[in-house]
């Protein structure tokens, strides 16, 4: 009797058992060999699942990014606070628990950079979308619930945006010596502006 194998899972346990792998060394480090090795499966098997190195790292970017969704949706139902729930948001880029799904999201945009694929801009341009849209509507909740002014709504794209970029300031760059600090003054002095008073 032949083994029914679930494709969809096994691609899924290949991607996540060389997850430690492309952390440690990174993607540029790293061989197939290695990867079948970590994985304990043959060569041919990974290439069965996967075209190259940058397909493994785009799954387990993919699945990694589903599981922190939850966990942030999670998180932010059981906060009153608008301005809580935005810092929820922004604990991505320095919070230990999230160290990981940064470090796999490096190698990820590296990648995106260097050699773009329709697939590739299409999982970015999805993701940061939908991300984008469960950020706004955190605030379009306050504005519902008159902690913020209407205004406000303005502002998600620029306060979303800057995030992004002071943690990519702080990666490529010596200038934010604590990001945690810098992005918490700037959500609430931002968050000065956008409450009701």
């Amino acid at each position: 009797m032949a083994i029914i194998v679930d494709k969809v899972q096994k691609k899924r346990d290949i991607a996540l058992s060389c997850k430690s792998l492309f952390i440690q060394k990174g993607i540029n480090h790293i061989t197939i060999a290695e990867v079948a090795k970590t994985a304990g499966v043959g060569k041919g098997t990974i290439y069965e699942y996967f075209k190259n190195k940058e397909e493994i790292v785009f799954e387990i970017t993919n699945i990694m990014m589903q599981e922190h969704e939850e966990k942030l949706q999670r998180e932010i139902a059981k906060m009153n606070s608008t301005k809580d729930k935005i810092k929820k948001f922004s604990e991505f880029f320095y919070d230990e628990d999230d160290f990981e799904l940064r470090e796999i999201y490096k190698e990820f945009t590296s990648i995106s950079l260097i050699n773009p694929n329709d697939e590739m801009i299409a999982f970015q341009t999805e993701a940061n979308n939908h991300f984008f849209n469960l950020f706004k509507s955190v605030i379009e909740d306050g504005v519902k619930s008159h902690e913020l002014i209407p205004e406000s709504l303005s502002l998600a794209q620029g306060i979303f945006s800057t995030g992004k970029g002071m943690f990519i300031m702080s990666t490529i760059t010596n200038s934010i010596d604590d990001l945690k600090k810098e992005l918490d003054l700037y959500i609430d002095t931002i968050f000065k502006l956008m409450e009701v008073k």
